[in-house]
């Protein structure tokens, strides 16, 4: 798009929680857990594959839909619900790796994405508090 053409519609990238590297982060575990967990036999489908796969989406939609809140308040309370979803990821990985449904190197992936993720959601949550 040339400097001088404006136009009324918006692309993702300019919306608001795009812009939250937490967000960003969060939405590439869901992304990566989802590519990872499409390697699972089909029997284990409904049942830990179902799990990880929704805990790991409720991470970056409670994100989402805290930042559309109108209060910092009901923010941190989604962002505390995006962080129970993160644990609960943790524990859903770590029975996946004892199982070895997953490689070695997909399992430290995962959870280095998912760590860095809890991070961010540390310092973003910290940061609102103040």
């Amino acid at each position: 798009m040339n400097k001088g053409n404006k136009s009324n519609k918006r692309d993702k990238g300019e919306k608001g929680y795009h812009r939250l590297v937490v967000w960003q982060r969060a939405h590439e575990f869901a992304i990566l857990t989802y590519r990872k967990t499409g390697l699972f036999a089909k029997y284990k489908l409904y049942g830990l594959t179902s799990q990880l796969r929704r805990a790991a989406l409720s991470v970056h939609a409670n994100i989402v839909e805290g930042y559309s809140r109108r209060s910092k308040k009901e923010f941190l309370r989604f962002l505390e619900i995006a962080r129970g979803s993160l644990s609960e990821c943790e524990y859903f990985l770590e029975f996946a790796r004892e199982l070895k449904f997953f490689t070695k190197e997909d399992y430290e992936a995962l959870e280095k994405l998912r760590g860095e993720v809890g991070y961010l959601l540390h310092r973003f949550t910290s940061r609102l508090r103040t």
